[in-house]
């Protein structure tokens, strides 16, 4: 199902469809502030396992996900002062913080040393969605299995057909990469280069 969600002011009846899918081990595609995502609930371990499924993804490699703010980042992670002054600054927005998780993430979406990234994009779709779920929602890149990134949400909607329940329409997005930043130990190590500017981690 294709529906379109406006970007600026999100209908909340839409909203609350897509959370009703959400809920029902839905997996959904949606709009960021770099690319099209596609998730699910995080605490839906069926949902997840579908996830990892449609990207072949092994799953000694987590998945991101999305926060609605830094009020909600805290319960989901181990956050410093450091760390909570640098995400202030720079969230909302393209980058992907990596930060010790808190007890309340499934392991599934731990890495070996308890660690998750962590994205509150700079995009009014996916953050209506998490705060109407109460959840975050994971996040990793639409992409065909060469990696190419999907530019246009029909066209997602056209190639997983039923294996995805809900492709939102929220227009156009850079379709690119977030900026990976490492937070632990209040040490900032840039992982990746992507959207987003890192000199003041350089």
């Amino acid at each position: 199902m294709l529906i379109k969600i406006n970007n600026i002011n999100p209908q909340m009846r839409l909203v609350r469809k897509v959370v009703e899918v959400l809920k029902r081990d839905g997996i959904v595609a949606y709009p960021t502030d770099t690319f099209y995502g596609i998730g699910c609930d995080i605490m839906n371990k069926k949902a997840i396992e579908k996830i990892y499924k449609l990207k072949q993804r092994n799953k000694n490699k987590p998945f991101s996900f999305i926060c609605s703010g830094l009020k909600n980042i805290s319960d989901y992670a181990k956050v410093s002062n450091y760390a909570y002054k640098t995400m202030k600054r720079l969230l909302p927005g393209p980058y992907t913080f990596v930060l010790e998780g808190s007890k309340l993430v499934p392991k599934i979406m731990l890495t070996k040393r308890k660690t998750a990234g962590i994205r509150v994009p700079d995009n009014s779709i996916c953050q209506t969605i998490v705060e109407e779920l109460g959840n975050p929602i994971i996040t990793t890149s639409a992409t065909m299995p060469d990696g190419t990134l999907f530019h246009n949400p029909s066209l997602i909607h056209d190639y997983f057909l039923s294996r995805i329940d809900i492709v939102i329409d929220g227009g156009p997005v850079p379709a690119k990469p977030s900026s990976v930043i490492s937070l632990i130990n209040d040490y900032p190590d840039v992982i990746r280069k992507g959207m987003g500017d890192v000199s003041i981690f350089e």
